[in-house]
């Protein structure tokens, strides 16, 4: 089953990738091109914050949490009320240890949860949904539970990779099918996100393609893999892990060629 692949590769590469890549496993936003990767993956996150205009002490929904970096980042710089679900216990063990030293009152609540089946009875200000949602099964039953979620004038933020639209069969599998295969996911395009939140009464907020600006991501990881000890570490492992780093060069290629797009999504309850 997909779902425990899923669990099973982040319960065991979410500490090689906090030791490469840092507290946040999310793409990088770039606008100059000079910043570090740590700079780049906090400008996207202030990004998705400044489009979807979060105010102070917000509740805040952070499904596919990580290693908690962004609820840590909203409850101490805005003194939001985060709760951080994922799939993966020890995604969970290491947020609740980064979180350690946080302030009790503004502490993150982490959960281990499955996005494809929510089960929450109560009602949030954001729903923030970053790179994740790509993994989900039920997807669309996730986008509708999502919008069930959501106070009155409550947000839901999504950033996240989607196929380009009308690929022709040769490019879909070309440079998407090994993405899907390596990363765990089936890609849509955001035109099928939007039109799903749209029937659930939802309004568009804000949209935008920002690939240009996180497309480096992939420069910078490709470069990091070329390391021995990660390809000997993969072959140890799993073939899965293996798929997993080589289709590195097929995200890189799906930017470049613009077959692979990411994209931002805010939508209100009105």
């Amino acid at each position: 089953m997909i779902k425990q692949k899923i669990k099973e590769h982040y319960d065991f590469v979410s500490p090689y990738y906090q030791k490469l890549w840092g507290n946040h496993i999310h793409h990088g936003y770039y606008t100059t091109g000079d910043e570090t990767k740590e700079d780049a993956q906090e400008k996207l996150i202030k990004l998705l914050i400044n489009k979807a205009q979060i105010k102070k002490g917000s509740k805040v929904l952070d499904i596919g949490c990580g290693i908690g970096a962004t609820s840590i980042y909203l409850s101490k710089n805005y003194n939001c009320k985060v709760k951080g679900i994922t799939i993966s216990p020890k995604q969970i063990e290491m947020a609740r240890t980064l979180s350690s030293n946080l302030k009790p009152l503004i502490k993150p609540d982490f959960e281990v949860g499955d996005a494809n089946n929510l089960n929450l009875k109560e009602q949030f200000d954001i729903i923030w949904s970053v790179e994740m949602i790509s993994h989900l099964e039920k997807r669309k039953e996730f986008l509708k539970k999502c919008a069930h979620l959501l106070k009155k004038e409550g947000r839901i933020i999504i950033a996240d990779w989607f196929k380009k639209e009308n690929l022709n069969q040769k490019d879909l599998k070309k440079f998407i099918r090994p993405i899907d295969s390596g990363m765990l996911v089936s890609l849509w395009t955001s035109k099928e996100y939007r039109k799903i939140l749209s029937e659930e009464g939802l309004e568009l907020r804000y949209y935008e393609d920002i690939s240009e600006n996180v497309k480096k991501t992939w420069d910078i990881c490709l470069k990091l893999i070329k390391k021995k000890e990660f390809w000997d570490l993969a072959m140890n492992h799993s073939r899965e892990l293996i798929k997993f780093l080589k289709s590195f060069s097929s995200m890189k290629k799906g930017y470049e060629t613009k077959n692979l797009k990411y994209e931002v999504i805010i939508f209100s309850k009105t």
